[in-house]
């Protein structure tokens, strides 16, 4: 397993001197993204869909709990599964307190193709709060990017989209899928913070994908309640 240079403390600072002014740059560069991202046009959502919750039938109006923002993530769990994908339930593991959020005028909900009778006895092995709605039956999934292609060749995706609502009008704001996400999830943005990394093949410097008793890789992602700690 290959492990980083072993250096003097004052090599370390000049090493560590040199990052952080990349690091600072880069941190200019994503406010000035972050700035380009707000100022992308809308498009207002004309369609009807129909959600499944907790409270019964949910219109995606509703969906924003008298919010101005809507964040929705894209929990990958279709209708033929018997439990939601590993990645999006370690995602969703690291969603906190919803009060941050709403106190900005902004509500997080989780949806999935998969019917609600089959999310709510997950969602409750799994101890979340999110509020999470099945959208099976609707187009919204579809039409959102999150399951793409029709039938057998279909497949489903993790994303964020964002909505804003003006009075009783909806627009769709904003999506990323995939890897567009993982600047959002924290367990992923402090394992890049360390030597070993997330420990994945893909990863430079290579030679740190395994090692120190760590199993490497997403691909051997369990969900919370299967670890052995």
């Amino acid at each position: 397993m290959g492990l980083p240079d072993i250096v003097t403390r004052e090599e370390w600072l000049t090493a560590r001197q040199e990052l952080l002014a990349k690091e600072k740059a880069q941190t200019r560069a994503r406010d000035a993204l972050n700035a380009e991202r707000r100022r992308l046009p809308m498009v207002e959502i004309g369609k009807e869909y129909l959600f499944d919750g907790c409270d019964g039938k949910a219109t995606l109006f509703d969906l924003f709990d008298g919010n101005a923002q809507l964040v929705v993530y894209h929990f990958m769990f279709a209708p033929e599964w018997d439990a939601g994908c590993r990645s999006c339930s370690a995602f969703l593991d690291q969603i906190g307190h919803l009060a941050h959020l709403r106190a900005r005028g902004t509500n997080f909900i989780a949806v999935s193709r998969a019917p609600f009778t089959k999310i709510l006895p997950f969602k409750a092995r799994m101890g979340w709060t999110v509020p999470w709605y099945s959208s099976h039956g609707s187009d919204f999934n579809h039409d959102f990017d999150a399951t793409v292609g029709e039938g057998d060749t279909s497949y489903e995706q993790p994303g964020l989209s964002c909505f804003l609502r003006d009075g009783d009008r909806v627009f769709h704001t904003y999506s990323t899928y995939d890897r567009g996400t993982d600047w959002v999830a924290s367990y992923s943005s402090l394992l890049d913070l360390t030597a070993l990394g997330r420990q994945e093949d893909w990863e430079e410097p290579k030679g740190r994908a395994t090692g120190l008793g760590a199993p490497a890789g997403s691909s051997r992602l369990k969900y919370h309640d299967e670890y052995e700690m």
